[in-house]
């Protein structure tokens, strides 16, 4: 057996920042090699970011994610840092001819191995994910090297990301060839409860490739996209060695004791089990075992409760989507209701209550807690508040156009709308909207008023999760949340029955069923895709099965208009779930 002790870089990348990037790849290399690591795994296209979309199809892209791969082999080299091997994802091309239904450039989910300051191995992704939010056969082609590379007599194989989830590929061929350790640099997004997916999945594709693998994942925020990290060590047997903490960045280190190898070098074809030859490119770069050290303790971090990690995953959304995007504030309309509160105070925890500003939009119908409710949250979270009464505005534009019924109503959700992109372009705020995936699902939003705005940061939580995520942010808190306060939330708040508020008595109820009713029926409607008849088997009343799909169907237009949101359910509205807006069809009902 051979001593190697890995790194896993756990980072947060920016797409299109290539040049800040490649400055992480060596800040984090250089920690690694402080802390005795043999070899470094970044995370998939980490010199890109991920997902860049249709940048991979302009050529000065691709040509520059190349570039800016050589040169960090070579500043490596430069630093003092050549002979530690780096595994890191880029951008790389395939070289095919053009062809039709190939895309632009042919290029390649690729991953890198650097050393003695150059590139000395490449590969790409094989299996591309097509589902979901993933639409990789629009971007790439498949990957068809496999290289091992022996590192102190021991041999490490690279796969990326999506190679472990499908059967057959990379994993298959490893099995077949012999390694020590798998690579995987992954870019996986973040799911409720999706991290014991993960844990088994390497654990019996490392039992597949009867070698130890390690997982490297991505963390941040990107558009609708939240990665967790949730980085996994597991040996042979598939038994856990070690995993990264949740939502942060992290170095994860850890030695491991894996078999010596002395197979054949050079590059030999692998059926591999799924229609394709893979070829396995076998290469050394060192047989003398590692210098002895005093081994590290493995680390597993604790893993967050379900609604402590979708939380977190909110709170990170909004901080990276602030950041990245360059904001220094937030604004948002702030009614005293359940939405609201928890959308500041997940704002709050994101970039700090200093930084948060709330406008008080009380109308002729607002009750007198709304604003009270709202007074108290700016007083228990130290936010910047301003009042703004809209009732003179309202009775303006009345005087000059007639309105009656809903279209009065929503004319009060458009002034308030109007006020904060007003206030947003006089100071340069991100307006935060607040409705909730419910109230999207049904069309209970209204378009340019309460949907105008930057981003979304509960448009994928429902309305029963709202307020299951209040009553759990008031009763804890995590050490990155920039709020020092106790219960942020007004108990009234959590505790009152919801209304919009656009007219005298209004209840959400007078026209939606009770939420926890709602929200199952969307679940298997809207995440399931269940149709109507599975609907009424599955115990639904008929005619509210009937009356919800035609709500749902008939506001995908308004859905379409609505600001991006991070996704934390499986099926968001956005990039998982795709329908016509011009749509005819009908849910059959009959039983």
């Amino acid at each position: 057996m051979a001593h190697l002790r890995i790194a896993l870089a756990q980072t947060n990348p920016a797409v299109g920042d290539l040049d800040g990037n490649a400055d992480r790849l060596v800040k984090w290399t250089r920690d690694a090699a402080e802390r005795g690591a043999d070899l470094v795994v970044f995370t998939e296209m980490f010199l890109t970011g991920y997902p860049v979309e249709d940048l991979v199809l302009r050529t000065s892209f691709v040509d520059a994610s190349i570039r800016t791969l050589e040169e960090v082999a070579r500043r490596l080299q430069e630093e003092g840092l050549g002979e530690l091997p780096v595994v890191a994802g880029y951008v790389d091309r395939a070289g095919l001819a053009p062809r039709v239904g190939q895309p632009k450039g042919a290029p390649l989910d690729a991953a890198a191995l650097l050393h003695g300051g150059e590139v000395i191995a490449r590969t790409a992704k094989h299996h591309l994910p097509n589902y979901g939010v993933f639409d990789e056969y629009r971007y790439f082609v498949r990957g068809d090297r496999l290289p091992i590379f022996r590192l102190h007599g021991v041999d490490v194989a690279i796969a990326v990301c999506e190679d472990l989830w499908q059967e057959g590929g990379p994993v298959s061929v490893v099995g077949q060839a012999g390694a020590g350790l798998l690579v995987v640099p992954n870019a996986s997004p973040y799911e409720k409860e999706k991290d014991d997916v993960r844990l088994e999945l390497c654990a019996r594709r490392a039992r597949e490739a009867g070698c130890a693998l390690a997982y490297a994942n991505q963390v941040g925020g990107q558009d609708e996209l939240v990665f967790d990290g949730d980085s996994i060590v597991v040996d042979g047997s598939g038994a856990l060695v070690a995993r990264a903490g949740q939502f942060e960045e992290e170095l994860l280190v850890v030695d491991l004791d894996l078999p010596v190898s002395d197979a054949e070098t050079g590059a030999f074809p692998y059926d591999a089990g799924d229609g394709t030859t893979i070829t396995v490119e076998r290469q050394v770069l060192s047989v003398t075992p590692a210098e002895p050290r005093p081994p590290l303790p493995a680390t597993i971090a604790e893993r967050l409760d379900p609604h402590a990690e979708v939380y977190a995953a909110l709170v990170l959304a909004v901080r990276d989507y602030v950041a990245k995007n360059g904001f220094q504030s937030i604004i948002l309309a702030l009614s005293g209701g359940i939405d609201s509160a928890l959308t500041a105070t997940i704002a709050s925890d994101a970039i700090g209550p200093s930084r948060v500003h709330v406008v008080l939009m009380p109308s002729r119908y607002s009750s007198d807690h709304s604003v009270t409710d709202a007074e108290e949250l700016v007083r228990r979270q130290g936010v910047n508040a301003r009042m703004v009464p809209i009732a003179n505005v309202v009775d303006a534009f009345e005087k000059e156009i007639e309105l009656s019924g809903l279209a009065a109503e929503n004319l009060q959700a458009r002034v308030r709308g109007m006020m904060l992109m007003g206030l947003s372009n006089q100071h340069g705020h991100l307006v935060l909207t607040t409705g909730n995936k419910s109230e999207l699902a049904t069309g209970y939003s209204t378009l340019y008023g309460d949907s105008a705005g930057g981003f979304a940061p509960i448009k994928d939580v429902p309305k029963t999760m709202v307020w299951e995520l209040s009553k759990w942010r008031n009763a804890h808190s995590l050490p990155w949340f920039l709020l020092d306060a106790k219960a942020p939330i007004p108990e009234n708040s959590i505790a009152k029955e919801p209304s919009a508020e656009l007219r005298p008595g209004q209840r959400d109820t007078d026209s939606l069923p009770p939420y926890e009713i709602l929200d199952r029926l969307l679940d298997d409607y809207v995440e399931k895709d269940m149709g109507s008849r599975e609907l009424i088997a599955a115990g639904h009343d008929p005619a509210l099965v009937t009356r919800i799909i035609r709500l749902v169907d008939l506001a995908e237009y308004k859905r379409r208009q609505y600001p991006p949101g991070p996704k934390i359910t499986p099926k968001n509205f956005g990039r998982d779930r795709r329908l016509p807006i011009t749509n005819r069809w009908r849910e059959p009902t009959d039983q």
